[in-house]
């Protein structure tokens, strides 16, 4: 079975990311990320300034294979990314989305820092997850798309799998939502 939060703690994890500080903001953006549109730690970690489209409310997201794809950008996702970038350390090197705050504050090599940074935030909210890391962000944005009544198909394109299988893994997350939709068994004489 995957292993997601709770909408509980999906609160908490954001209430975690309050305040005003540079690495609160860029924890809150990137905690949304994860959690609204389902991006891969790695996915994160390799955001470029320019793939953010304001104009188009939009964002471009290189994925496994380098496969792009364009996402719609939620307000909430939006928002978090313009207050971090109002007190995002400027580089002239580089044009990474997210850079550490510990000088020299440079980019996120691979995902596993993203991974980091989310165990950090889950540690500061008191959330004890399922599984540990970015990853069980990606399950949670699944399971409660799938809750919401996004079919299948649909949740596969934003989360970018390569088969409809992939997807239908999650299916089984929503034990509620199978239990209304079960036919009832016939009873055997």
């Amino acid at each position: 079975m995957p292993r997601y939060l709770s909408t509980e703690q999906v609160d908490r994890l954001i209430a975690a990311c309050d305040g005003d500080a540079g690495a609160r903001r860029r924890d809150r953006a990137i905690v949304l990320l994860l959690v609204r549109l389902g991006l891969r730690a790695g996915d994160v970690a390799q955001l470029r300034l320019t793939d953010v489209e304001w104009q188009t409310g939009s964002l471009r997201v290189y994925g496994k294979s380098r496969y792009e794809v364009r996402l719609p950008l939620p307000q909430d996702v939006g928002d978090a990314i313009a207050a971090y970038l109002e007190c995002r350390p400027s580089t002239r090197r580089n044009d990474v989305l997210f850079l550490r705050t510990i000088a020299p504050c440079r980019p996120f090599r691979r995902g596993d820092g993203i991974s980091s940074v989310v165990k950090r935030i889950m540690k500061r909210g008191d959330i004890v997850p399922p599984v540990k890391g970015a990853h069980a962000l990606r399950h949670t944005a699944e399971t409660e798309m799938l809750r919401h009544g996004v079919p299948l198909d649909k949740i596969g394109l934003v989360l970018r799998h390569r088969g409809i299988d992939t997807t239908a893994y999650y299916a089984k997350a929503d034990v509620a939502l199978l239990k209304q939709v079960a036919q009832p068994w016939p009873e055997v004489l």
